[in-house]
């Protein structure tokens, strides 16, 4: 009798072993174990979020330059010949086309020597004209083609001297000179003459458009 029933005590104590046993597997494969040792999880990765790319902006600076210049205006009373009376300083603006434009001109005046004033006044006397000329292309050496205007001397004097300059360019060229009073002339021309022996300058540029090159 004891030997059975120590046969029965063992045979139930298998039984709970296997039991044990088997509960122990299934909850080692529902938390991902194995052999009862914890695995560490594989890792997901982060989503790759494309990135977009800026496009580089290029920048077009303007390429313009400028360089200073001078024009020498020359006068002459008469028929007599020229020599020089004033100085006109502009900016020579090259634009990044190629194109060239004058631009702030300035305008300086020399006094009228005492030689001067006595031709001037002739001039006046005989109601005849007073010349000035300037170079038709700015960048060419003295001595070249010319531009050239004229007044009746009679149609200057004021209290001074008063003078007005319309100068007509293309580019470096400089395609005609308007040059009188700033007011009108009216005929017939009294004989004046000028309270002051200096110039009162009033100058205009105007420039043409050019198309690029």
């Amino acid at each position: 009798m004891e030997k059975a029933a120590l046969l029965q005590v063992f045979a139930l104590l298998l039984v709970i072993s296997s039991l044990h046993a088997f509960q122990s597997d299934e909850l080692d494969e529902e938390f991902g174990l194995e052999g009862g040792n914890l695995q560490p999880q594989e890792r997901i990765p982060d989503p790759v979020v494309p990135t977009r790319s800026t496009p580089n902006r290029v920048k077009y600076s303007d390429s313009d330059s400028d360089s200073k210049i001078q024009i020498t205006l020359e006068h002459a009373f008469g028929d007599s010949d020229f020599f020089p009376a004033a100085t006109f300083s502009a900016r020579l603006k090259t634009w990044s086309h190629g194109a060239q434009t004058l631009t702030k001109l300035r305008f300086s005046r020399n006094s009228f020597t005492e030689v001067e004033k006595q031709k001037f006044q002739k001039l006046l006397e005989d109601d005849e004209f007073y010349r000035i000329r300037l170079p038709s292309n700015v960048l060419n050496p003295p001595g070249k083609d010319f531009v050239i205007s004229s007044v009746r001397a009679r149609c200057l004097p004021r209290d001074g001297l008063d003078e007005h300059f319309v100068i007509h360019t293309e580019g470096v060229n400089i395609l005609a000179v308007n040059y009188g009073s700033p007011g009108t002339c009216p005929y017939p021309r009294q004989l004046k003459l000028p309270a002051k022996w200096s110039f009162n300058s009033h100058t205009v540029l105007k420039n043409s458009e050019q198309a690029p090159r």
